[in-house]
């Protein structure tokens, strides 16, 4: 199911534990790492979607989780075109997603990446500082991935914590650049 421009509906999900790290995932067979996320079916609300894709993902059920916000607006990223399935040229784009923060509630232990055993999507997971994604996703998603770890960090983080973190990535980017 694609938008008038070429867009597929999507559901993002950051689920933090309550140190405040991001769980990322391996997916299947690469050396690649994302946030769990997923298609939004037709007649799916948005929130349905992020709690079947969440359950197909990793387990989890929405008693394992409390969702802490989600974006206002959907976010767009652009798909390279060696990316594209030959079948969707032309058509495709990219995804256009909400994005949830959940709150883990439930215990590491709960987690199961098996639960989806037609077509897993990770084969391993970990814990990670909430800014680290920024550094390793794919660079198409990059973009996408800022703009929800940013408008989302506010639910969680004090101002000052976000200044200092603001300061910190300022004065790195200086050191880069001498």
């Amino acid at each position: 199911m694609l938008d008038e421009n070429g867009y597929r509906p999507n559901v993002g999900i950051i689920l933090i534990n309550s140190q405040r790290q991001v769980f990322w995932g391996k997916r299947v067979r690469e050396h690649a790492w994302q946030f769990p996320q997923g298609g939004i079916k037709s007649g799916e609300a948005p929130e349905q979607a992020m709690f079947r894709e969440l359950e197909e993902e990793t387990g989890l059920k929405p008693h394992h989780v409390e969702i802490i916000g989600r974006t206002r607006d959907w976010l767009h990223y652009d798909v390279p075109e060696r990316w594209v399935r030959r079948e969707w040229r032309g058509h495709y784009r990219g995804q256009k997603q909400i994005w949830f923060l959940l709150k883990m509630l439930g215990r590491d232990c709960d987690v199961s990446l098996r639960n989806n055993l037609e077509k897993p999507e990770f084969d391993a997971w970990r814990w990670h500082d909430y800014w680290i994604p920024l550094e390793s996703v794919i660079e198409f998603k990059r973009n996408v991935y800022r703009s929800a770890l940013n408008e989302l960090s506010g639910l969680i983080f004090s101002q000052e914590e976000l200044l200092l973190r603001t300061e910190h990535a300022e004065a790195a980017s200086l050191g880069r650049a001498q």
